[in-house]
């Protein structure tokens, strides 16, 4: 399995990077192949003559891939230049990546920075599963705001085509998996609301397979606007990630700044696991 892992080659990424914990959780589920990019910005130049600005982000990289290495990855790397998250999806495809990876700080969706709008740019656009790493704000030597990248998962599901294809990601994540809380949040009132001992009947299969592969799981059913309600749920079971489709029922939903999978990634304490629809081919 092979992780495109794009860093801007701040601190955020280099906590995410060192984290020996999240790399122990990554070969868990299978990796075994790292691809690191970085993207010089179109508007980003050298600034001083005899200055070679994709030289020095190479010569950056060089740390990263050694850590990589000794924790028995194979790795790889380049530098590309052009708009971060046109260029990262870009090269995933090229490379056959499995999944991205970023390092993020959280909530700052205005930051016009690879932890900032990248990422919810990313969240539109990737066509694999895109994995946000979340570390601390406001600190010069940031750390993980969870420990662990799989240990606890938080499921949001509305049983839609695409909720059904991320459900499948348990099936590489078991591995580093031990407990998981299935949410569900039902439409608000006023609006045609799905019937609560369906819901439940749906939850409670998905539960039965995970608990088959010796998966701690509980459900939880919940009533609101989805991405409040999830952002909660994530409060009250503290998980050390949510996993959800990044595309609902709506297909307005892809074009939309405020979809329900872009209000998590902005908001979420912690890690969050996205799973695009599959391609169109």
């Amino acid at each position: 399995m092979r992780v495109l892992y794009a860093t801007d080659l701040s601190a955020a990424s280099e906590a995410a990077i060192e984290n020996e914990t999240c790399l122990k959780c990554l070969g868990r589920i299978g990796v075994d192949e790292m691809h690191l990019l970085t993207v010089v910005p179109s508007n980003v130049h050298a600034g001083m003559p005899g200055v070679d600005v994709e030289q020095r982000r190479r010569d950056a990289l060089g740390a990263y891939e050694r850590v990589l290495t000794d924790a028995g990855f194979e790795v790889d790397s380049s530098v590309v230049r052009g708009t971060p998250h046109r260029r990262i999806t870009g090269v995933a495809e090229t490379v056959h990546a499995d999944m991205i990876l970023v390092g993020s700080r959280g909530k700052s969706p205005l930051e016009n920075r690879l932890v900032g709008s990248t990422v919810r740019n990313l969240a539109r656009t990737a066509s694999v599963p895109l994995l946000v790493n979340r570390v601390e704000r406001a600190t010069d030597d940031p750390d993980h705001l969870r420990s662990h990248l799989f240990q606890r998962m938080l499921y949001a599901t509305d049983f839609s085509e695409n909720a059904e294809r991320a459900f499948e990601q348990f099936s590489h994540l078991r591995h580093a998996t031990q407990e998981a809380t299935l949410v569900h949040v039902r439409k608000p009132k006023g609006r045609d609301l799905d019937e609560p001992s369906e819901a439940r009947e749906q939850l409670d299969e998905l539960a039965s397979t995970l608990d088959d592969w010796g998966i701690e799981t509980r459900v939880d059913i919940r009533e609101g606007d989805p991405a409040t309600q999830i952002l909660a749920a994530e409060a009250d079971h503290d998980p050390t990630t949510i996993l959800l489709g990044s595309r609902g029922r709506s297909r307005l939903r892809r074009l939309l700044l405020g979809s329900v999978s872009e209000q998590i990634v902005a908001e979420a304490a912690g890690n969050v696991l996205l799973v695009p629809p599959a391609r169109q081919r």
